[in-house]
């Protein structure tokens, strides 16, 4: 701090030190970036991909090769990255499958992009070659998808889609009831005249212990509350329940106050008043005609003596979520005073019972047999936590793949065979462009080429002998569903090996993967504020 001649004080501030990258120097500078998430993520791609541990501040471990999980918590700090991980985060959020595939081929072609800058392309041709490039990719890929035909009680074509996204995942050993489960969870909520699915509707939870085979799908809700006393009864059948956001307790000012006693007859009057108010309560309820109380907020332990006194059963402290759903499958509305309590709000379930977990003291709700059966819960188990939270993820992917065949239910066949299919269609497509874009277009075919090379080389295959075998077997047989097959140790026909992705989330891959590598050959001046020295 410095004064001037009068005595006031003023700050010196020097100059901020930037750091700045221009022109092509810049646009390398992201591809180095992008291409690192890619190398990460490059191994987890496939059926015999690698998983990834991830270690967080607080030392809490996640073991997955779901893409965007891992993306999610790498904590990337470039701004480039961050785009990657954007990518992983649209594809999920709008596919819910092809995570890890997107960010691997946007990560080639901005490998393939930087060979291009080096011969001296400019970036916007380049771009504007992939944009063509793309289109042709995805045209073609329409002329090569199937549909999956399912009716009222045939869902085969649906269940074999589900498990081949099941295959790369932790559950591959049991991913055939895994996709049954995850099919009939879509099914029982699913609104097929409008081809829509709410899958805020299907409730993934889950409990340490057991075996994934223990996992079942419960047509209704499990709730991981036992009844609030030991000795209330534990079994209901065609029971009527009430649904309550208004807690047991006597009324209270909603202002500040003090009661000040000074008698033993004033307590006494208080005690009895809220005596008197408990038993109002459980009164109002026995007479709506319930059988069974779910409230939202706890109780006094008198207002619970009194409900297993009365021989109401009551379930305390059940969340938002829980109640929003209960109230859906079971028809009730929720009430949030006692005074506005009638038979008309209550809801119906046939079954209700208390279940214990193995030899734990944990015991939860399954809530069975709902007058509405548009709220399911997909109950996982598993031998730790870790299994636990990695099969849920598992099954969130297959209910999306699920969700996307109801509302287009054409595919085309996996195992790299699209991407080689695409790729030599869109060479043909560069022979009949004039300009400097075909060199794009190329470079574009062979970036698809380095998907099923991946695949193969995670199998333990040889990426490029792989490679040339799919491709000449493609031409040599005109069969465009020729891909990798690890069991085959090589090239092996897709359809009939049922290996399936649906054709809306494999062009969403090539789309957003194409607009973010347009975004990222579009920046050429990188500035990074530094700080003052």
């Amino acid at each position: 701090m410095f004064f001037d001649e009068y005595g006031r004080p003023f700050v010196v501030l020097r100059e901020e030190k930037r750091e700045r990258a221009r022109g092509i120097d810049a646009i390398k500078q992201s591809i180095l970036s992008a291409k690192a998430v890619t190398d990460i993520m490059k191994t987890s791609l496939g059926p015999k991909g690698m998983d990834k541990i991830l270690v967080s501040m607080d030392g809490d471990i996640t073991i997955t090769n779901d893409g965007a999980t891992i993306l999610d918590q790498m904590h990337v700090e470039n701004q480039v990255a961050k785009l990657m991980v954007q990518l992983s985060q649209s594809m999920d959020a709008e596919i819910g499958d092809g995570t890890t595939g997107v960010v691997v081929l946007a990560g080639q072609l901005l490998e393939h992009a930087e060979l291009l800058l080096e011969r001296g392309i400019h970036p916007i041709r380049i771009a504007d070659g992939f944009e063509m490039a793309c289109n042709a990719a995805v045209a073609h890929m329409k002329t090569l998808s199937d549909e999956v035909k399912y009716g009222e009680g045939d869902y085969e074509g649906l269940i074999r889609t589900a498990s081949s996204t099941l295959g790369s995942k932790i559950v591959s050993r049991c991913q055939r009831q895994m996709a049954e489960i995850s099919v009939r969870a879509v099914l029982a909520v699913a609104d097929l005249e409008r081809k829509d699915v709410n899958l805020d509707l299907i409730k993934v939870q889950g409990r340490a212990g057991g075996s994934m085979e223990d996992t079942t799908l419960v047509e209704g809700l499990v709730l991981e509350k036992p009844m609030s006393h030991a000795q209330m009864p534990k079994n209901l059948e065609n029971a009527k329940l009430c649904i309550l956001t208004c807690p047991f307790e006597p009324p209270k000012p909603k202002t500040k106050n003090t009661v000040e006693i000074t008698s033993v007859e004033q307590y006494k009057e208080l005690d009895e008043f809220e005596k008197k108010c408990f038993v109002d309560m459980v009164k109002k309820v026995k007479d709506s005609g319930a059988d069974i109380v779910f409230c939202q907020w706890g109780f006094d332990d008198e207002a619970n003596h009194l409900l297993m006194q009365q021989g109401l059963p009551a379930v305390r402290w059940v969340g938002g979520q829980e109640i929003e759903l209960l109230a859906i499958a079971t028809g009730a509305r929720i009430v949030p005073r006692f005074e506005e309590l009638s038979a008309a709000k209550l809801g119906v379930a046939g079954s209700i019972r208390e279940v214990g977990f193995g030899t734990t003291k944990d015991n939860f709700l399954r809530i069975e047999g709902c007058t509405n059966s548009k709220a399911v819960t997909i109950f996982v188990r598993g031998g730790n936590q870790m299994v636990v939270e990695e099969v849920k993820r598992s099954i969130h992917d297959a209910l999306c793949v699920t969700r996307n065949l109801l509302r287009d239910n054409r595919i085309v066949y996996g195992g790299g065979s699209i991407e080689m299919a695409c790729a030599m269609k869109v060479q043909e497509e560069a022979d009949k462009i004039v300009g400097v874009e075909q060199y794009a277009v190329r470079a574009f075919a062979d970036a698809l080429e380095s998907i099923p090379m991946a695949l193969a080389e995670n199998c333990g295959l040889h990426g490029l002998e792989t490679i040339a075998e799919i491709k000449a077997q493609q031409v040599e047989k005109k069969n465009p569903f020729i891909g990798v097959d690890y069991e085959l140790n090589g090239a092996g026909d897709m359809k009939e090996r049922n290996v399936y992705e649906t054709l809306i989330g494999k062009q969403q891959q090539f789309l957003l993967a194409t607009q973010v590598v347009k975004m990222i050959l579009k920046i050429d001046d990188v500035i990074k504020q530094g700080t003052a020295g």
